[in-house]
């Protein structure tokens, strides 16, 4: 039976699908003035182009009319009718080029109403671009900045319910993804109930007509519950603020219980939250099971089915909170009186203050200049230097007990002297040693140590000697 009606409701899908593809969407700002004018011509034919998705060509043409007729009344119409094509176009470059071009219009002609329209699509096209709350928020972001603009800069034009509207749709992904990280924090339990409890009221804070924001603040009392007897105070606000602020929450009754267990006072409920929240509850359309069971799982789009249909928006910047468990000194946010922990960087500088180190003798010896020759002079010379085991140092070289940095730098000086007169002494001492013959030259080389003597001559034979000789006549 299901799968019957998935494939009426597929097929009944195909020929809307065939017919609007082939239809034209109309443009919205069209130019209504019937003349025949050149640059008005030009520009009707780019709206027919634009229509009709041919969008490099519609382009084309209006940057022909802005060049040729640049006092041309329709000049900011084309101008928008530019920034219009490439958001129809679509796709990351599209828009893009759309958001530059949109920029570019309010900076030229920033007291037109079309101005406001600019900016709105700005916002609209951030919030087409969003992800999911559980993935990156960057598009979420710019498209809360935007929206903000609209309703900061343009109160009262056609377009600030719109951006309102937009605005807590939006709002409520970005709080989604807060919730999220809040309740990861919440799970891993120990010192992660610091960050979640830091989450939860700032979420709430920050965005109170979250749809999820009174499930925010029980959960932040039973973070505060995890983290001890001292945090009881944060825990009673936040079953405060279930009842006063969200009174018909499902946590409204199991809030109060938990006052009455701690000994608090029961606040009253907020007669204008319970109205707001009233209209919220008749007003929330929930998806459909196509929607939440196809659709839903296999799209990169937010759900926004649960965001607020009343109240103002949050028009201020978003700021992140901070842990209790981090101390008031790191937060920078000590009361006056308190005692305070300031790290000081002491001087240290042992190469401006120290002697220098190859003259051991004097302290208030002049540094070696430059020059070469001098100082090839000044060894020939010699100087006073003091041996390396006298054990003896540089006269003024001592500083008092209060001064450690005269006491580092004199510490500094005898170890450099010493480790200067060991090396100049090793140098005396080392021998250069013999380069060894390579193995092919050995052989015919006599040992260096073996005194080298002439062959020796065998004496001739006289005769009668003996032997076999031939007697000389």
């Amino acid at each position: 039976m299901a799968g019957n009606r998935i494939h009426q409701l597929w097929y009944g899908m195909v020929p809307v699908l065939l017919l609007t593809a082939g239809c034209s969407h109309k443009y919205e700002n069209p130019i209504t003035k019937d003349t025949q004018q050149p640059d008005k011509v030009l520009f009707d034919t780019s709206i027919d182009d634009i229509e009709h998705g041919r969008y490099e060509r519609a382009r084309l043409t209006l940057q022909t009319m802005m060049n040729t007729y640049d006092q041309s009344e329709y000049l900011a119409k084309a101008k928008l009718a530019v920034a219009d094509s490439w958001k129809r176009e679509g796709g990351a470059h599209g828009m893009a080029e759309a958001e530059a071009q949109y920029k570019d219009f309010i900076l030229f002609y920033p007291n037109m109403e079309e101005s406001a329209e600019a900016q709105y699509k700005i916002c609209e096209m951030q919030f087409q671009q969003m992800d999911k709350p559980d993935r990156d928020n960057v598009h979420a972001r710019l498209g809360d900045a935007e929206c903000k603009d609209v309703l900061q800069k343009w109160p009262n034009s056609q377009y600030a319910t719109a951006a309102a509207d937009m605005l807590r749709k939006i709002q409520e992904v970005i709080a989604g993804g807060e919730m999220a990280a809040a309740t990861f924090y919440r799970k891993k339990g120990g010192n992660g109930y610091f960050s979640a409890a830091n989450r939860f009221d700032n979420l709430v804070r920050q965005y109170p007509l979250y749809s999820l924001a009174d499930e925010a603040l029980w959960l932040a009392a039973d973070s505060y519950n995890q983290m001890g007897d001292k945090f009881d105070n944060q825990q009673a606000e936040d079953y405060a603020r279930i009842v006063r602020d969200y009174p018909l929450s499902l946590h409204a009754e199991d809030a109060k219980k938990q006052l009455r267990a701690m000994g608090r006072t029961i606040p009253d409920a907020d007669p204008v939250a319970e109205a707001r929240m009233k209209f919220e509850l008749e007003n929330r359309k929930r998806p459909g099971f196509v929607s939440r069971s196809i659709l839903s799982p296999f799209s990169d789009r937010p759900s926004t089915w649960a965001a607020a249909k009343s109240g103002n928006p949050q028009t201020d910047s978003f700021k992140p909170g901070m842990p209790m468990d981090i101390p008031e000194a790191a937060r920078g946010t000590a009361a006056a009186g308190e005692s305070t922990v300031t790290i000081g960087t002491p001087n240290r500088d042992i190469l401006n203050s120290a002697p220098e180190a190859r003259t051991t003798g004097d302290s208030t010896a002049k540094p070696p200049s430059g020059d070469a020759k001098e100082n090839k002079t000044e060894d020939k010379l010699g100087s006073p230097t003091t041996p390396a085991n006298s054990g003896a140092t540089t006269p003024g070289a001592t500083a008092p007990d209060s001064a450690p940095e005269s006491s580092i730098a004199v510490t500094a000086a005898n170890a450099n002297a010493k480790a200067a007169a060991a090396r100049k002494a090793k140098q005396q001492k080392t021998v250069a040693p013999k380069r060894r013959a390579r193995p092919s030259d050995r052989k015919n080389t006599p040992p260096a140590n073996t005194p080298q003597t002439p062959p020796v001559t065998p004496a001739p034979k006289t005769p009668g000697s003996g032997g076999g000789g031939v007697p000389q006549l």
